[in-house]
């Protein structure tokens, strides 16, 4: 009953915390993102790069703009991976180009999908000028993308998004470093260690000797889960108590990576001139988010499956200072979005708790999803849900004052299409080939839930992984590199040219037979939207494994 009360109480504080922040925030970033003013610090980084911020780029310049720089990013962090015995300090072994290759993917796509011990595998430089750096950037790439979306929506008869250099600065200066650096600040003040020392012999108790790691790790923290990233400086990731050494920093951490995503329906509601519709979104994200964690919670409490019964509890794999209730929403939290963090073993959950932490994956990560990319994820159900609305009553739909018509409505379903397409032939192909079973470490319907997590976190950019398979080849290496770049980058050009089309349009005038998108009746529309889609596509391979586990 306690830890109940405990667990009630801190998602309360949680989301009070966050409700506190939904309105400046939002309405900050709407600033930011609107100003015509450059800060005098974001000047001198468009002399030092060569770029006139005062330019306005059309949506397919917009898409080589963020490709280009996505693409460098990805070189620029391979070859200083493959360069780290060469560097000062540590030096690890020499990485495979594969190894390399994908971590740099993984990164730059805001996946952070780790196959290494972060302690052992990597030195400071690494991890701070390489990993740190991905972390800001990754983030900013994808809250401008969802900006330029939102330009679609408000400006009329033109191919014009906005500046994508503009952006990803406003978005680093203005947003992501100044909170980074104050959530540094209260991680630091509550244990989280950052020195300058890599590695530390120390004198225990006992009078034995340890060595100990260290590093720039609060900094990292921060930004890893601010910006919905996930890359862990350690192997244990949020359950190392160096990252995340109690109940508190737990809670923190989970409002760290809640508060972009949460707050950027505000922002969409300002730029739009209509807080009626960022309620509506950030309504149906929060629909499907405390319906997942109600599942979660009740999945790990309810203990299923032998093991946990005879035990008196789902605890294997987790940090017992967190419990389940903070164990099943930092799940919760992490799957939702983007982010790979973890504090918990998810290969160790039960059935009812991993499936729905797949479920969470498979749903598009729109609840409320990462930095960005869960607002454009949400826009485009929207988008869908209106077609469909319109089809209901027999007129043309229409949402925000651009009518949805058959360009629109093909590059939202290419959206929705494409990480089904990912997720399920990579999963059913590895699961075929003998070298590909050999992998996991599990047979059955848990083995194939392994499997399906993976292509699953790969695709949809989240990082996390079941755990139980090992991923260290060169197969896997490529094969879900490939599913991170084509995860993040098809989506995003997608979501650019609906944004180009929606420019393009002249707002038509709200009529008695306009579709309200703000009501109650939306929301559920949406909801029923999300659910639909994912139902249709992965119900059966979600039969194979999670249900057929807590059936079993």
């Amino acid at each position: 009953m306690g830890d109940s009360a405990a667990g009630l109480l801190t998602i309360a504080a949680v989301l009070v915390a966050l409700a506190i922040c939904y309105r400046p925030l939002g309405d900050w970033m709407a600033h930011a993102f609107t100003s015509h003013h450059h800060w005098r610090v974001e000047r001198a980084i468009y002399r030092l790069v060569g770029v006139d911020p005062d330019a306005d780029q059309s949506g397919r310049t917009y898409i080589v703009a963020a490709l280009a720089f996505s693409v460098v990013g990805i070189a620029v962090l391979t070859a200083l991976l493959m360069a780290q015995r060469l560097l000062p300090g540590v030096h690890p072994r020499a990485w495979r180009f594969d190894e390399a290759l994908n971590t740099a993917v993984s990164f730059v796509t805001n996946t952070d999908w780790q196959w290494y011990s972060g302690e052992t595998a990597m030195n400071d430089i690494a991890q701070t000028a390489g990993l740190a750096v991905q972390n800001f950037a990754s983030a900013a790439v994808g809250i401008a993308v969802a900006i330029a979306l939102l330009r679609g929506f408000v400006r009329q008869r033109t191919d014009r998004l906005g500046n994508f250099w503009v952006d990803i600065t406003r978005c680093t200066v203005r947003v992501l470093l100044p909170i980074a650096f104050v959530a540094a600040l209260i991680l630091m003040g509550q244990g989280v260690i950052q020195t300058l020392w890599q590695h530390r012999d120390v004198t225990t108790v006992a009078g034995g000797h340890q060595v100990l790691t260290g590093g720039l790790v609060a900094s990292q923290e921060s930004i890893k889960e601010l910006g919905t990233n996930g890359g862990g400086f350690f192997n244990a990731n949020s359950a190392h108590p160096f990252e995340n050494p109690t109940p508190l920093t737990n809670a923190f951490e989970i409002f760290l990576i809640l508060l972009i995503p949460v707050s950027l329906p505000r922002t969409f509601g300002n730029m739009v001139g209509n807080h009626r519709q960022g309620y509506a979104i950030l309504g149906a994200m929060s629909t499907l988010f405390v319906a997942s964690l109600g599942v979660t919670v009740w999945a790990q409490l309810a203990g299923q499956g032998t093991a946990s019964r005879a035990a008196g509890a789902a605890l294997e794999g987790q940090e017992y200072q967190f419990g389940q209730w903070g164990t099943s929403m930092f799940v919760t939290a992490t799957t939702s979005t983007s982010t790979g963090a973890v504090n918990a073993a998810h290969d160790s959950l039960t059935p009812g708790g991993g499936g729905m932490a797949l479920l969470n994956l498979v749903l598009g990560e729109v609840s409320p999803g990462g930095v960005g990319s869960g607002l454009y994820g949400m826009l485009v159900i929207a988008v869908i849900t209106v077609f469909i609305s319109g089809l209901m009553v027999g007129r043309t739909p229409e949402y925000l004052g651009k009518k949805i018509r058959r360009p629109e409505i093909t590059l939202a379903a290419l959206y929705i299409l494409v990480m089904p397409t990912i997720v399920l032939l990579g999963t059913g192909f590895a699961i075929g080939q003998g070298w590909g079973r050999s992998a996991l470490n599990n047979d059955g319907p848990h083995g194939l839930s392994e499997m399906l997590y993976a292509y699953a976190s790969a695709a949809n950019n989240n990082g996390s992984a079941f755990a139980g398979i090992s991923v260290d080849t060169h197969w896997f290496d490529y094969t879900l590199g490939a599913a991170m770049l084509f995860g993040r980058f098809v989506p995003m050009v997608l979501v650019l040219l609906l944004a180009q089309s929606l420019a393009r349009q002249q707002t038509v005038p709200v009529t008695a037979g306009t579709i309200p998108t703000h009501r109650p009746l939306f929301v559920t529309m949406a909801v029923g939207v999300v659910l639909l889609v994912a139902g249709l596509t992965f119900v059966p391979a979600l039969a194979l494994a999670p249900i057929s586990e807590a059936a079993l």
